[in-house]
């Protein structure tokens, strides 16, 4: 799956894919957790598999990725994000994202909620790994859709 130029990005920055987060995809280094963050969210949503498991810290990575094509991937939101203060005595800096996003599964909305952990190593920002809470959610049908559109549910990601 891609997106094309125009699309905005589905991190929700507002900023077409390739200026956001298709350039962490196509090799360019994250700035800040954050930032990686939000690119392995639209890797979720554009199924970029490889990428999730090049981002991810060699000593919390899995071998392998399963695809999981009863996911659709719907909306983020950024509750706090923050780089940890430096200590003298590590080479590594360090960070958190906190974070929810949302989307749907056999018909049904769910909500993950995670707190991740990133280090920064070899000028490079890698997931390290997360505490996620899996809240199974129940909108109606005039409820503000999740994907950050601003339209209601029954008029946007009803599908």
């Amino acid at each position: 799956m891609t997106l094309q130029d125009t699309s905005s990005c589905p991190c929700g920055t507002g900023l077409s894919t390739p200026q956001c987060c298709g350039r962490y995809h196509q090799g360019e280094p994250a700035p800040t957790p954050e930032a990686l963050m939000r690119s392995r969210y639209t890797a979720f949503v554009l199924e970029l598999h490889d990428y999730l498991l090049t981002t991810w810290h060699s000593s919390t990575r899995p071998r392998t990725l399963a695809p999981d094509p009863q996911t659709q991937w719907k909306g983020l939101s950024i509750v706090k994000s923050e780089l940890d203060s430096p200590k003298a005595s590590s080479q590594t800096e360090g960070g958190s994202v906190h974070f929810r996003a949302y989307f749907k599964e056999r018909e049904r909305w769910h909500m993950l909620e995670e707190n991740s952990r990133f280090v920064k190593e070899g000028g490079r920002w890698w997931y390290v790994n997360g505490t996620p809470v899996v809240v199974r959610l129940k909108p109606r049908r005039n409820d503000p859709c999740f994907c950050g559109s601003g339209r209601k549910l029954k008029l946007c990601c009803k599908e």
